[in-house]
């Protein structure tokens, strides 16, 4: 039997970083907010390198100081080319001490930062919690319903659809997504290692994808090889010390002797875009709204862009006394995301592209462009400027 009718000013469904996220800033915001997501642990050891405008928001919700003693500082970045081909790129390396800051951001893993999220968002008065799912959106002129697995009946002006690849929000509100299959996976698992990484983030490029090793707390980093298919499957395949023998060879030995340690994951990768960000009262975050390569760490910190941009727009609309759902709302949020989605998804696309390209000239285009980065500082410091955040939004 359905219960009575609940009403707020925004539901957000998904309760991943970004949706969390989302609930909270928007509570914060002043928006009285439902979460609808089930409360689980944390599926997996994944980790994320938040770059500084991520945990600044973070900072700014009350977030950052529950979760930050278990991240790792990322100061420096390196880039190697590690194709073997007769035309590779030099070594590049970027210092966050050449453009003013302490570091770049923090490595953290995705468990302690769901914990930080979920204990911050159990403290807010504008934010109900509901462990439950949808199971029907229905977006209409005035308002969207939402009927849970449960049973309950949800109302409100505008629903953000932080529920994934598979988003329901998203095929309520009837967006179309552009995909595209990559034919590459990233392995993940987390290493330990002799040597200190000295919160240096090392990325070798392979020519099937790039292999990053980035800092965790201690002598510890986080790994994501990106290969092909069936060889990310062989080396998940393999026992610990194979795939710890793999991971050395990998990383050319820079951390000394290395260990895998519990926990390996293959997820095969893809570029989706939505036609829009907003529509018929929905708005879409997170992996709903756009699905990357993990290049460049810009994936989550995107996401949680999202989340302080909705967070912003609607809640100064309920301020206002407007209706956060209204389609002049929703175009504020469409102009908002559609650059910086639309920049990141065209360059990490360019550089997956010329990673794996065999053309001769794209392969010598890309070493000159990473030669000019490398030897020319103000560019290099733009190019460490842009990867933290959209010059826009600075």
């Amino acid at each position: 039997m359905t219960e009575d009718l609940q009403v707020y000013d925004v539901i957000v469904i998904g309760g991943g970083p970004a949706g969390l996220t989302a609930a909270v800033a928007l509570a914060v915001a002043g928006a009285r907010t439902a979460l609808l997501a089930r409360r689980a642990p944390y599926a997996d050891n994944r980790t994320t390198a938040l770059l500084g405008a991520s945990t600044d928001l973070l900072e700014r919700l009350d977030v950052w100081r529950r979760c930050g003693d278990k991240a790792a500082a990322l100061k420096t970045m390196r880039l190697v080319d590690d194709t073997g081909r007769l035309i590779r790129a030099p070594e590049v390396r970027f210092s966050s001490e050449e453009i003013g800051r302490e570091q770049f951001g923090f490595n953290i893993d995705n468990r302690s930062l769901v914990a930080a999220l979920e204990e911050r968002a159990g403290e807010l008065p504008a934010l109900t919690r509901f462990d439950d799912e949808a199971a029907a959106i229905l977006p209409d002129v005035t308002a969207v319903t939402v009927q849970t697995r449960q049973g309950r009946s949800l109302s409100a002006h505008l629903v953000v659809g932080a529920d994934g690849r598979n988003s329901l929000s998203r095929e309520a509100a009837g967006i179309e997504v552009v995909r595209r299959d990559l034919g590459q996976s990233a392995l993940t698992f987390n290493i330990t290692h002799a040597r200190p990484h000295r919160n240096i983030s090392t990325e070798f490029h392979t020519e099937h994808g790039p292999c990053v090793f980035v800092p965790l707390s201690g002598n510890r980093s986080s790994v994501v090889w990106v290969c092909a298919l069936k060889e990310a499957e062989r080396l998940k395949a393999l026992g610990d010390d194979d795939l710890s023998a793999a991971a050395e060879r990998q990383s050319h030995s820079i951390l000394g002797r290395v260990q895998v340690e519990p926990g390996r994951h293959v997820f095969p990768l893809a570029i989706e875009r939505p036609r829009q960000f907003a529509k018929d009262r929905v708005a879409l975050v997170g992996e709903s709204a756009h699905v990357l390569p993990p290049i460049g760490a810009q994936g989550l910190n995107m996401g949680l862009r999202d989340a302080a941009d909705i967070a912003e727009i609607a809640g100064q609309a309920v301020s206002r006394g407007e209706d956060p759902g209204a389609p002049r709302v929703l175009s504020r949020y469409q102009l908002a995301r559609r650059p910086d989605v639309a920049s990141r998804t065209w360059a990490i696309d360019l550089a997956n592209r010329s990673l794996l390209s065999d053309f001769l000239p794209m392969q010598t285009a890309r070493a000159a462009g990473l030669h000019l980065i490398g030897a020319i500082g103000p560019l290099r410091r733009l190019a460490m400027r842009e990867g933290l955040a959209p010059s826009w939004r600075r």
